[in-house]
């Protein structure tokens, strides 16, 4: 039986006084009319498509092999959040792909010959980590030690920031600032124009409380649909492959679709992306934990590990990123009241339909660098904010701001490495180093084993209560 996670839960990340209220917890029903409705808003508050389409645009892909990446994507995404939601986790999340492996996979990519035959490189060094993660949760059921060791309060919200900050650039750099466009006119107006959309809707909506809900959660598809529009006014916006896409189409498939080409520097270097998406997606879960009144235990742990470690294996298997859980979905279920897992098993068969239409996929390919670009730029801030709001409530000394800012100097430092000198290093070398986030990250795990000084644990937010919580609760 599950009792209370505490009393002073939290919604969004931000303390509260009082649970919040449901009206359907995880495992009650919801009429399958109502469930419809609910799910596809939960999928629809998802920005499923930014990460394959940042990874797509920096690579320079067509956009036929843009639409297939950001297919799989949503395929991969509806599957992963089935198997949690249903079968291995059994808490109402929501999986979609991670931003932190962005840096990581276009630096593999672009270092096996870039575009699609790069990826299979990317998407095969994805494959032995999702194994591993699988077996940590189960049988081995070694995933709750893991994260007790490794990803207290101070760590946890060092690799927030981390994440906030390295990908910034990535966005900027390869949506906005490149090609011949990059100017006030062009570009930077579609940046600024969906960057402006997005932070009106999501502050408008959050004032208005319910009422804003529909605005709040839907503000990214605002922004994408401002934004296109402005582009369309500009003669930027080409919808006539669209017409061409068929309504339906089957997956692409390893080795079937794309060829898969092992490397054992890039596995090494996605091995540690892995233990940044593992802390990233731990995060979520307790965060859903505390919204739906639901002690977050060891067995939870080690279920999340193994469903993740499945979703994971699915993804890669599809030509995807690792997914992760997303946080998003919980500040849905407060807002809501419904946590009904009923909601999200609906959610999930529609981001698996948005996979297979073919249509939307080339329709979302077919939007402007830029206007993905400004709002990734905002997404950023939000991550960076959130892990900052976590460090402060962990607390600081001296020790504290060593392991929480050192990471964020080295991870600028690799996304400042002249292109020509990462190029002449060893490949393993340069897999990890071509990534900032997987260089501050752990970097970060790193510094908090090895620096001298004490360690206290102080009172965090239970988005990162790992060490507590995991220590304490029965299996």
């Amino acid at each position: 039986m599950q009792a209370p996670i505490a009393e002073e839960l939290v919604t969004d990340g931000s303390a509260g006084n009082h649970a919040v209220r449901l009206v359907k917890r995880p495992d009650d029903a919801v009429p399958a009319w109502q469930a419809a409705i609910l799910g596809l808003q939960h999928a629809l508050s998802m920005d499923v498509y930014v990460v394959p389409f940042l990874i797509g645009t920096a690579l320079g892909l067509t956009a036929a092999q843009l639409a297939t990446l950001i297919a799989a994507g949503f395929l991969a995404a509806g599957l992963a959040s089935l198997i949690q939601s249903q079968l291995c986790l059994r808490m109402p999340v929501m999986q979609g792909p991670s931003y932190v492996p962005i840096g990581a996979v276009i630096a593999i990519a672009s270092a096996s010959g870039g575009g699609m035959t790069g990826l299979g490189t990317a998407f095969a060094a994805l494959i032995p980590g999702a194994i591993l993660v699988a077996l940590l949760g189960w049988p081995l059921r070694l995933f709750h030690h893991v994260i007790r060791r490794l990803v207290p309060p101070l760590v946890g919200g060092a690799i927030i920031v981390v994440v906030g900050i390295t990908l910034m650039p990535i966005g900027i750099r390869a949506d906005v600032l490149s090609g011949d466009l990059a100017t006030v006119q062009g570009n930077i107006l579609l940046a600024t124009v969906s960057a402006g959309l997005l932070v009106a809707t999501s502050l408008i909506g959050t004032a208005l409380g319910p009422r804003g809900m529909a605005l709040r959660t839907g503000s990214v598809l605002l922004a994408l649909l401002g934004g296109s529009l402005v582009a369309w006014w500009m003669g930027r916006l080409d919808l006539s492959p669209v017409a061409a896409a068929p309504w339906l189409q089957r997956p692409h498939l390893a080795m079937l679709d794309f060829p898969l080409r092992f490397s054992g520097s890039a596995v090494v270097a996605m091995l540690l992306v892995y233990a940044v998406v593992l802390a990233e997606t731990t995060g979520t879960w307790l965060v859903v934990s505390a919204v739906t009144s639901t002690r977050f235990e060891r067995r939870h742990a080690d279920r999340g590990a193994f469903g993740e470690g499945l979703g994971c294996l699915v993804s890669a298997l599809l030509g995807s990123v690792p997914v992760t859980g997303y946080s998003a979905n919980g500040g849905v279920i407060a807002l809501t009241g419904i946590a009904s897992r009923s909601v999200f098993l609906a959610a999930a068969v529609f981001l698996m339909a948005f996979g297979l239409c073919g249509k939307l996929a080339v329709l979302i390919a077919c939007v402007p660098a830029p206007v993905i670009g400004g709002m990734f730029g905002v997404l950023c801030v939000v991550i960076l904010m959130s892990g900052l709001r976590i460090l402060a409530q962990a607390g600081f000394d001296e020790r504290a701001t060593m392991v929480a800012g050192l990471p964020v100097l080295l991870g600028l430092s690799a996304t400042l490495l002249p292109p020509a000198l990462l190029a002449s290093w060893p490949p393993l070398a340069r897999e990890l180093f071509g990534s900032a986030t997987a260089v501050g990250a752990g970097s970060a795990i790193l510094l908090n084993l090895i620096l001298p000084g004490a360690k206290p644990y102080r009172a965090a937010p239970p988005a990162v209560q790992t060490e507590e919580m995991l220590g304490r609760d029965a299996v």
